[in-house]
């Protein structure tokens, strides 16, 4: 059970309306390597974790993750609450406009819906926080091309700041893993899985 407490994890004040940039930054919303699904595949990851110190990480990171998201979608309904129609019509946000009005919707920056596709859960330690460290690079790419892309210091602030927690998460994966591997070194994980030794668990 999660207490959620009412402010933002880091401060967003937009005042500027700019649809081109909210179409780009809403891929960080439900994008492929967006919040929505770091996320989802934290927190779904953990269930199968064999050890404690790995799956509060992942819960840890997950719960982040959810305030993340909340962040991005801040940031989209500021940069689009004052369009007039004309900068609708002059900004390429038509087309959006027309399914969703001005409502935050998870999509990736290319115009395609979130699909719960875009992340893994294995079941396996190693596979999962492997997928998870190279889930934080992508998120952290991305954050990257945005920062290339936008100009007004009022959104770049924020975006910094969320592209620095990927960079802390792939280190607190690489933490987890290297745990992992060292507990699993006695027992060959790539052998035999311990939540699923058919030697115990005979059909």
């Amino acid at each position: 059970m999660w207490t959620y407490e009412k402010r933002l994890q880091y401060p967003i004040n937009i005042k500027k309306p700019d649809a081109n940039a909210a179409k780009i930054i809403i891929t960080q919303y439900g994008g492929p390597d967006g919040e929505l699904g770091a996320s989802m595949r934290y927190l779904s990851q953990r269930y199968s974790m064999p050890f404690k110190e790995a799956a509060g990480i992942l819960n840890d990171i997950g719960t982040e993750e959810l305030a993340h998201l909340e962040m991005v979608s801040t940031i989209v309904h500021q940069l689009t609450r004052d369009l007039t129609l004309e900068q609708i019509q002059e900004q390429g946000f038509a087309p959006y406009f027309v399914d969703h009005t001005v409502g935050v919707y998870p999509q990736a920056a290319a115009g395609f819906p979130f699909d719960a596709l875009c992340f893994a859960s294995k079941g396996d330690a190693i596979t999962d926080l492997t997928e998870d460290m190279a889930a934080e690079q992508k998120a952290r790419t991305t954050y990257d091309n945005i920062l290339r892309l936008v100009d007004n210091p009022e959104v770049i602030d924020p975006i910094r700041f969320l592209r620095e927690r990927e960079v802390v998460h792939f280190q607190r994966f690489g933490e987890a893993l290297r745990t992992v591997q060292d507990k699993l070194d006695e027992k060959n994980f790539y052998a035999i899985n311990p939540e699923f030794d058919m030697r115990k668990n005979p059909r």
